[in-house]
């Protein structure tokens, strides 16, 4: 009865299509049972790590940058002040106490603690009564120019105040007039007039100008100073040096500004 049943056209047909379909689930179901690992072992993709995407590496890269320590110094910082300053040695018997300081300089920075400092200065030196008395002369006026070039040491203390210490040498140009005299020519000098740089051979000089006085000479310079941070790059500083050469010798005292 089957035979007679499967000899059938449409019947032989519609065997021949459930024979494929039951022979290929059985393939497909015979690959899945070999591409599975056993229990407990990783599949494929838990055994490959995520990668992040091309996005996502950019951001932290980015975000890596960020977060990068910022420099701690400046390569070039520039300072501008002004005070007075008190005199020592000889010309403390001279000079008044509290003649006007105004100055300015640069810095190149190589850390965040060592630096090289050239500075310029302009000291007012007034003369004492006492040296116009022995001057015989009724005013005059002094001054003094000074280029010093020193090493600087940094020293930070908390992220607001800081101190400094200078050390190095120095060019200095002293200058300045009397009015007029009434000395005479060809006397002995006194120590005014030593000091003044004019005597000649111990005497006034017969000729020439002994009232100006003009006289360069190399010494050297030291110092020290607190700082305080302001806003931005700006600081407020106060300075005390010591300058020395052969001629001048005296203490400016300096506030104020580094950017």
């Amino acid at each position: 009865m089957i035979q007679k049943f499967l000899k059938v056209p449409a019947v032989r047909i519609a065997a021949a299509v459930v024979a494929i379909i039951l022979s290929g689930t059985i393939r497909v179901r015979a690959q899945q049972s070999s591409a599975e690992p056993p229990p407990g072992q990783p599949t494929q993709a838990q055994q490959q790590p995520e990668q992040p995407s091309s996005q996502e590496s950019q951001e932290e890269e980015a975000g890596s940058r960020r977060k990068a320590k910022p420099k701690e110094y400046k390569n070039w910082t520039f300072n501008v002040g002004g005070g007075a300053s008190l005199m020592n040695a000889s010309t403390q018997q001279f000079v008044r106490n509290g003649g006007v300081v105004a100055g300015g300089g640069v810095t190149r920075n190589y850390s965040k603690y060592l630096g090289l400092q050239a500075q310029f200065q302009w000291n007012n030196l007034p003369l004492r009564t006492s040296a116009l008395r022995s001057a015989q002369a009724p005013s005059g006026t002094g001054y003094l120019y000074s280029v010093m070039l020193d090493p600087i040491i940094n020293i930070p203390v908390t992220k607001v105040w800081s101190g400094f210490v200078v050390i190095g040498g120095s060019y200095y140009h002293r200058g300045g007039s009397l009015d007029s005299s009434s000395v005479i020519r060809g006397t002995g000098c006194d120590p005014f007039y030593h000091w003044w740089g004019t005597c000649r051979n111990g005497s006034i000089p017969e000729t020439g100008n002994f009232l100006s006085t003009s006289q360069s000479d190399f010494g050297f310079n030291a110092g020290f100073g607190v700082s305080r941070k302001l806003r931005g790059n700006m600081e407020l500083y106060a300075e005390f040096r010591y300058l020395r050469s052969s001629a001048t010798s005296l203490r400016p005292i300096t506030v104020g500004f580094r950017f």
